[in-house]
C-alpha cells in the first residue's frame, strides 16, 4: 500500500502485483530483506530495544490518531468499542513514548527522529493522495469555529484586508489578472476567481463540477492561493450579480470586484459594453471596491491553442504527453480578449485532450501577448509604482501599491505618488502629502504635484475623442424628438448631445490625465490611478467605456482603482 501510494522515492517498483490475486511480490522481497538484515544483527540484546521501539512507536501513533479523530468531531469516526474514551486513547500515546525512553532513551531518539524525518518529508512533498486524515477533519472544525467567531465581530479599519473577486474566466484564460492580484493577497486576505459561464440553454451541470475540479487542480499546481467558483447566467451582468451577492462565508466575503479591460469593446456588441459598465455600477451599489487591470497587449490567452497545462480531474498525463486546454469555440469572440469573465457565447467547457505537444507558429501578435501574460510572474526588478491618487476613496489605491511592494517580487519597486494641486500651492501641497504618508506609514520615494492638471487638453487628442465618440453618438438634433426617443430607449449607450455638453469638462479632463500619464509615467513598472466615476442612469455606458479607453491607452500595465468610500488606512497600529 505503501509503494502504491507513492509516498516515497525508489518504493513505486516494489507496488507491481502478479497472479489473480495480484501479490506484490516484490513488496515481499523488500520486506524479507528488511527482516534478514535485522536478524544477520545477531545480538538479541541489540535487536530486542530497537524492535520494541519501533512497535511502541506504532501503538502510540495509533492511539494518538484514535485521539486525534475523535477531536476532530468528524461524522465518519463511529469507533463501536462500547467502552471507548478519547482520553485514554491520548493517556496510550503518552505511555507508549514514557516506555520508549525506559527500554533505551537512544533508540527511542532515534526512532522518533526517523518518524519525524518521514513526516516532514510526506508533509513538503504533499502527495497526491487523499486519505480522508483526521486532521483534514480537524481542519475543517477549526475553519468553522473561527468563520463563526469572526461573524460575532465587526469589522474595523486596522484589519481591513482588500479580499478580491477576480472575474477572470477560466483560471488559465488570464494568467497576468491573476498574478498580479495574487501578489497583495497571498497569505494576506481571500481571492476567489469567478467565471461567469453564458447559456442560452438548459446548462449542463455535470460539465460545471468536472471544470471545478480541473480549475481547482490548475490553481493549485501554479500555487495560486485563491478559490475558484463559476455560475450560470445567461450575460455579464447577471452572472456578476449573483457572484457579487452570494460568494463568501461570513466575514471571509470580497470588498474588491477586480476585472480585466474590455479592449475591444468598439469591434463587439455594444450590449456588451452596457453590461460590462452596468457590473461596475453593480459592484458600487453593494459597496465593493473596483479595480480594473489594462495590459497594453490584453489580457485574453484563451484562444491561443496549447498555451497551457490543465490536469485532469481524476488521472495524470504521462511523461511524453500533456493535457491541454483548448477552445470549443471555433473562432475567437471579439469580446473575449478583454471582457474579464466572458467566456465564448457558443463556448461549453474546455477540452482535456491528450496528445504529443507539437509546437504550432504564432503570431507576433500573439508571442507579445504570451509574453506580457506572464509579466507579473517574475520578479520586476528596479523601478517605480506611480500611483496617480486624484479622489479621496478611502485610500484603497494607495494601499494596493504598498502591499506590492512588500512582496519580494515587487521589493526593488518604489512608490511615486501623483496628486492635482495649483501652480502656486505646489509645495504646501507636497508637504501636506508627505506628512499624511508618514503618518500612513508608507513608504515613498517622491511626490509630484501637478499644478498643470486642469490645463485644456491639446487639440489633436480632443478631436481624437470627438472621432472615438462619433460612431455612439444620438445625434437627436438630426431627428424628430419622438424618433430620438425611441432609439434611446432601444440602445441606451447612446451619447446624447446636452451629455456631452453637461459633462465636457470630465471628458477634457480624461484627455489631460491621458497625456500627464504619459509624460510622467511612460517607465513606470505598474500604474495606479484613481478609476474616474459617471453617475448611474446620467451617464451613458458608451461615454463612460470612451472616458476609460482614453484615459488608460498607450501607457504600461495601468490598474484603475476606486474604493467604496470607507476608510481603509489608518493613523493607529
Amino acid at each position: 500500500a505503501l509503494c502504491k501510494d507513492n509516498i516515497y522515492p525508489g518504493l513505486g517498483i516494489f507496488a507491481k502485483g502478479y497472479g489473480k490475486n495480484n501479490e506484490p511480490l516484490r513488496g515481499y522481497a523488500l520486506t524479507f530483506c528488511i527482516g534478514l538484515a535485522f536478524i544477520l544483527i545477531a545480538e538479541l540484546n541489540i535487536i530486542a530495544p530497537i524492535i520494541s521501539n519501533f512497535f511502541l512507536a506504532s501503538y502510540a501513533l495509533i492511539n494518538f490518531s484514535v485521539f486525534h479523530a475523535s477531536l476532530a468531531n468528524s461524522p465518519g469516526w463511529r469507533p463501536s468499542f462500547k467502552y471507548y474514551n478519547m482520553w485514554v486513547s491520548l493517556a496510550g500515546a503518552i505511555l507508549c513514548c514514557v516506555v520508549m525512553f525506559v527500554i533505551n532513551w537512544w533508540a527511542a531518539l532515534v526512532t522518533l527522529l526517523i518518524i519525524l524525518a518521514l513526516y516532514i518529508y510526506v508533509s513538503y512533498k504533499k502527495p497526491d493522495v487523499n486519505w480522508g486524515s483526521s486532521t483534514q477533519a480537524l481542519i475543517y472544525n477549526q475553519a468553522l469555529t473561527h468563520c463563526l467567531s469572526l461573524s460575532s465581530v465587526e469589522d474595523h479599519v486596522k484589519n481591513f484586508r482588500p479580499q478580491c473577486l477576480v472575474l477572470a474566466g477560466y483560471p488559465n484564460s488570464r494568467p497576468a489578472l491573476l498574478q498580479l492580484v495574487h501578489s497583495f493577497t497571498k497569505n494576506v486576505s481571500l481571492m476567489v476567481c469567478g467565471h461567469v459561464r453564458m447559456v442560452s440553454r438548459r446548462p449542463n451541470f455535470k460539465d460545471l463540477s468536472q471544470d471545478y475540479v480541473r480549475c481547482r487542480r490548475w490553481l493549485i499546481k501554479k500555487r495560486i492561493k485563491a478559490f475558484y467558483t463559476p455560475v450560470f447566467a445567461d450575460n455579464l451582468r447577471h452572472g456578476a450579480q449573483l457572484l457579487l451577492q452570494a460568494v463568501g462565508l461570513g466575514r471571509l466575503k470580497p470588498n474588491t470586484l477586480v476585472m480585466g479591460f474590455k479592449n475591444n469593446w468598439s469591434d463587439g456588441n455594444m450590449r456588451d459594453v452596457e453590461n460590462y459598465i452596468n457590473t461596475i455600477h453593480d459592484a458600487f451599489d453593494l459597496q465593493f471596491g473596483v479595480m480594473i487591470l489594462r495590459l497594453l497587449d490584453g489580457l485574453d490567452i484563451s484562444h491561443i491553442p496549447g498555451q497551457d497545462e490543465l490536469l485532469s480531474s481524476s488521472e495524470k498525463p504521462p511523461k511524453e504527453s500533456k493535457d491541454v486546454l483548448i477552445s470549443v469555440s471555433p473562432a475567437k469572440d471579439s469580446d473575449s480578449e478583454s471582457c474579464p469573465s466572458k467566456t465564448h457565447s457558443n463556448q461549453s467547457s474546455p477540452l482535456i485532450i491528450r496528445a504529443t505537444e507539437t509546437k504550432c507558429p504564432l503570431s507576433l501578435t500573439d508571442q507579445r501577448l504570451l509574453e506580457s501574460s506572464q509579466m507579473f510572474k517574475k520578479k520586476q526588478g528596479k523601478g517605480t509604482i506611480d500611483v496617480w491618487w486624484l479622489f479621496d476613496d478611502g485610500g484603497l489605491t494607495l494601499l494596493i501599491p504598498y502591499l506590492l511592494t512588500i512582496r519580494s517580487k515587487w521589493g526593488d519597486c518604489r512608490i511615486r505618488v501623483f496628486i492635482g494641486g495649483k501652480i502656486n500651492r505646489i509645495d504646501h501641497d507636497r508637504r501636506v502629502m508627505a506628512t499624511l504618508l508618514n503618518r500612513f506609514r508608507i513608504d515613498f520615494s517622491d511626490i509630484n504635484v501637478l499644478g498643470d492638471i486642469n490645463v485644456k487638453p491639446k487639440k489633436h487628442n480632443k478631436l481624437s475623442f470627438k472621432e472615438l465618440i462619433e460612431p455612439y453618438r444620438l445625434k437627436e438634433d438630426d431627428m424628430e424628438q419622438e424618433a430620438a426617443e425611441r432609439l434611446k430607449a432601444q440602445e441606451p449607450w447612446r451619447i446624447t448631445d446636452n451629455e456631452l455638453e453637461l459633462y465636457k469638462a470630465k471628458t477634457n479632463r480624461q484627455i489631460r490625465l491621458n497625456e500627464l500619464l504619459k509624460e510622467h509615467s511612460s517607465l513606470a513598472k505598474l500604474i495606479v490611478v484613481s478609476m474616474p466615476l459617471a453617475r448611474k442612469g446620467t451617464v451613458s455606458s458608451a461615454l463612460y467605456m470612451c472616458w476609460l479607453e482614453t484615459l488608460s491607452k498607450d501607457l504600461p500595465p495601468l490598474l484603475l482603482v476606486r474604493g467604496n468610500h470607507q476608510s481603509v488606512l489608518t493613523f493607529y497600529s
